[in-house]
């Protein structure tokens, strides 16, 4: 991967290390698995009735491994793909470096704000908002790794540099939980149970931060009262996870490696990380709410695996030239067109169909048809759950709400138009 296309200098001059034209950064398999990936994350999280909700379309309670605990990683992973690919189609643009760092800072303050107005939705009470959260973590993902790739950008070095970065990021997480004292509770392992769910340092962590913001800020809540599964110092691992997507979106657009090594090489890689996940989870295990070092490791195999079967059978075998090819990555293009945009509607319906009441009516309360209930419990139960409500009516409502999200992205598609949170 020697050769590097270098951003032009603000003035106007162009700094000529680019050794080659960069090739073009349309990756026909991201934009798939990008859609597949906010469809999942969409599904996952708004069944019909969280008491019937089958386990693999749930977290895991504290340690272990789900198909839902892997949408969120795969997401960042992509994230870290497309900061590459963005950064290359800008600097064919002739972006300047000022101009790559100011994009950067306006998409992670964009999202964050998107984030505090959809926690702030419909009655905008300062008191208890929830700073933390899927989309804060994406920008604070997308904000730190992005500088760190436009940071080593000139370096021909620039894929080792990224993976020592990676690597300082797992062990010293990893050091963090296991050897720092947790203030007032102990010694991890010797005082308390190491990754006790309340007693960690990246709860403690948290506390603190809600406490700091509650006092100056006057506002926070935690997701789970005293910890939260995107706090603060676990933030830090899921860069590592975005970083892993910005390497591999690397040596996919390298010109030197011929398309099926590519593919060869992540199913190689992707074998190896999954691997060295499970055999670091003795010991520190696999765990989403910490998003643990192995959780890191696990999570990225899987991607570099999905990611070598996605871009063998598109971007090399041509699967969407055929019709039958068509129909089947049509849905998922479609949805990765305005992955953001989807997922914040998602939010955004979901908030919606909660604040509006409506009489629950005699099939939901027999004794009091008139009592008020909430829109969405309304349609779930008059639409999917009129008998009884049981994993497949509460899995059936969550397809036909991923079916709704669909709907205003398609319309997008139809007329062209690609919003750019």
């Amino acid at each position: 991967m020697d050769t590097i296309a270098t951003p032009a200098s603000c003035d106007g001059a162009t700094t000529s290390a680019t050794t080659a034209r960069p090739p073009s950064t349309r990756v026909l398999s991201v934009d798939v698995l990008r859609g597949l990936t906010i469809a999942l994350m969409i599904l996952v999280n708004d069944p019909g009735d969280w008491s019937h909700v089958y386990s693999q379309l749930d977290h895991a309670p504290w340690n272990g491994f789900t198909l839902t605990d892997f949408v969120f990683p795969s997401f960042l992973f992509l994230v870290g793909i497309s900061i590459v690919l963005s950064t290359q189609a800008r600097m064919a643009r002739g972006n300047c470096r000022a101009t790559l760092t100011g994009h950067i800072f306006r998409r992670a303050a964009t999202i964050f704000a998107i984030k505090m107005f959809l926690t702030a939705f419909p009655h905008f009470h300062w008191t208890h908002l929830r700073i933390f959260g899927v989309l804060t973590r994406i920008a604070a993902c997308y904000l730190v790794a992005g500088l760190i790739c436009l940071a080593v950008w000139n370096s021909r070095r620039r894929a080792a540099i990224l993976v020592a970065i990676t690597a300082t990021l797992l062990i010293g997480y990893w050091a963090l939980l296991r050897f720092v004292p947790v203030p007032g509770l102990g010694m991890p392992g010797r005082d308390i149970p190491f990754l006790d769910p309340h007693a960690n340092l990246a709860a403690w962590l948290d506390r603190g931060f809600n406490t700091f913001t509650q006092h100056w800020l006057h506002t926070g809540s935690l997701y789970n009262h005293d910890r939260d599964p995107e706090g603060l110092v676990t933030t830090l691992p899921a860069i590592a996870t975005t970083l892993l997507g910005a390497i591999s979106g690397l040596y996919l657009t390298s010109v030197e490696i011929s398309r099926n090594a590519k593919a060869l090489l992540f199913v190689r890689y992707g074998v190896l990380f999954a691997a060295l996940g499970l055999v670091w989870s003795r010991t520190f295990p696999l765990n989403k709410n910490l998003w643990t070092s192995s959780y890191v490791l696990f999570s990225a195999g899987l991607s570099l695996l999905l990611l070598a079967l996605f871009y063998w059978s598109i971007d090399i075998r041509s699967m969407n030239e055929s019709r039958a090819g068509k129909a089947l990555l049509w849905p998922w293009l479609v949805f990765g067109s305005n992955a953001i945009t989807a997922f914040v509607l998602s939010n955004f319906i979901v908030e919606l169909a909660i604040w509006i009441k409506v009489p629950a009516g005699p099939l939901v309360n027999p004794a009091n048809p008139s009592a008020h209930i909430s829109a969405w419990l309304w349609a779930y139960r008059h639409l999917f759950a009129r008998h009884d409500s049981t994993n497949i009516t509460s899995l059936a409502f969550g397809l036909a709400f991923t079916a709704l999200c669909f709907l205003p992205n398609w319309i997008l598609w139809r007329r062209r138009i690609f919003l750019k949170v």
